[in-house]
This record gives structure tokens, sequence and C-alpha cells, in this order.
């Protein structure tokens, strides 16, 4: 137990001094992504705006979706799994795309993969403002719940930092996942009831909602930002336990294979 506890202050005095590195390469993502780009950074608010005003059309017109307040029940779908799909894929190959400075300077392997992650959420932070601006513009009640909400974002966060830290050390040593996990993230998207109430899923395919983890922390944020309804414990729960596994699993994988990436860079 002694040892265990010895380990973990070793890595927070680690993250500590490399924690200004971090920070750094945070800023370089964030001027990076948009880097030429005449509205800049406002592309965050405006490419989830236009791809919902599009699929709103699409769905609310041409399919005829009986969805109330379509548009924001999209939204508050497609931010989180876009943040997911973009946190997710910048990661995966973030320790390939420093192969340069891992091979010359020691550095903690996961600060290079952490700021993609954060980089992404900071981005995802400020396009929840489309969010708001439409709840506002669609009249939707306000309830008490809505403080539940950054505890649905924060545990999403750690989710996607597990995936991401699996994702960077599996692209490392195969790097057809780079092109594979572009189908995934189609596929994953469409079971995740998005786009489409999950009432409307036959029995036999609610599976694909049921062993989807990404489904159930939209379901909890829906619940407590489009539909206003008290927090479902069950639902909690089930988000708790799979960011924790995900944060777990990502970290003892990294760390077991962290020290053979030079060898395939």
């Amino acid at each position: 137990m002694e040892k265990i506890i010895a380990q973990y202050i070793t890595r927070l005095k680690t993250f500590k001094k490399y924690y200004y590195l971090l920070t750094i390469l945070v800023k370089k993502d964030l001027k990076k992504k948009y880097k030429g780009s005449f509205l800049g950074i406002l592309w965050s608010l405006l490419n989830p705006l236009l791809n919902m005003i599009v699929i709103t059309i699409v769905f609310s017109e041409l399919f005829h979706s009986d969805v109330k307040n379509f548009p924001v029940y999209l939204l508050s779908g497609l931010l989180l799994f876009g943040f997911f799909s973009s946190s997710t894929t910048a990661s995966m190959l973030s320790v390939i795309s420093a192969s340069h400075l891992i091979n010359k300077v020691y550095i903690p392997k996961y600060i290079i993969t952490l700021s993609s992650i954060i980089s992404n959420f900071i981005f995802f932070l400020i396009s929840l403002i489309d969010l708001v601006i439409i709840m506002m513009a669609t009249k939707v009640t306000i309830t008490i719940n809505l403080i539940y909400a950054p505890i649905y974002l924060i545990l999403f966060f750690v989710f996607c930092c597990g995936i991401s830290l699996i994702l960077a050390t599996i692209t490392v040593f195969f790097r057809d996942v780079e092109h594979i996990y572009g189908v995934l993230t189609t596929v994953l998207m469409y079971s995740s009831a998005v786009f489409y109430p999950s009432e409307i899923i036959p029995d036999k395919y609610h599976f694909l909602l049921t062993f989807n983890p990404v489904y159930y922390f939209i379901l909890g944020f829906r619940t407590v930002i489009y539909s206003g309804d008290s927090l479902d414990p069950y639902n909690m729960l089930l988000c708790l336990i799979f960011a924790v596994i995900s944060m777990i699993v990502g970290i003892i994988v990294f760390e077991k294979n962290q020290d053979k990436f030079i060898l395939y860079m």
C-alpha cells in the first residue's frame, strides 16, 4: 500500500514539474486548429450551429421528426459526440505526431496526449454557447436540474481521456487503426441516438445502445438539459463507472507500453 501511495505521489510531482509544458502544448493546439482561418476560433461556434441547421432541416422537414424542440435535442447530443470524436481522433495521433520531440528529450508522454484532449475540451466548452443560444431562442424551461450538467461533462471528459490514452497507445503499434477508427466513429454516432429518439429503435437492435457508453452520457446530459427532468441516479452511476474504468484501463495500457514507443517511431 505504501509503495502504491509513493508511486502516485511521484506521479503528482512529475505532473507538477511538467505542468507548464502542458499549458504550452495546449496553447499551441488552440492556435494551430484554425491557423490561417479568417474567422479563427469562431468556427467552434459556427461549425456545430451550421451542422445543426442542416440536420434539423433534413430530419424535421424531410423526415418529419416528431421530436419536440428538435434543435435543442439534436445539438445537446451533437456537441457531446463531436467532442468525443474530435478529442479521441486527435489524441490517437498525438504521440506519433510528437515523435520528433519524444526522440530528443524526456517528457512524460501522457502530457502530449492530455494536451490534445484539453484543447479539444476547450473548443467544446466554447461550442456550448450555441446550445445556450438555441435554448434561449426556443424558450426552453430552465430547471434546477441544470446543475447536474457540469458533472456529466466532467465524467465525459474523464471517459474520453481514458479512451484517448488507449487509442494513442494502440496507434503507435498499429497505424491502420487511424483509418479504421473513422468508420467506427460513424457507426458509434448512429448508435448513440444523436439524431433520433431511442424509442424508435426496434427491440432487436436495442443492444446497440445498451453496449454503447457514449449513449449514456448523451442520455444523462439531455435529461437535465433538454428535458429538465431530475437526475437519474442509475444513469449517473453508469457514467461514473464508465469514466473510472476507462481512465484506469487507459493509464495502465499507456504506462505499460510507453517505453516501447520510441522503437516504433
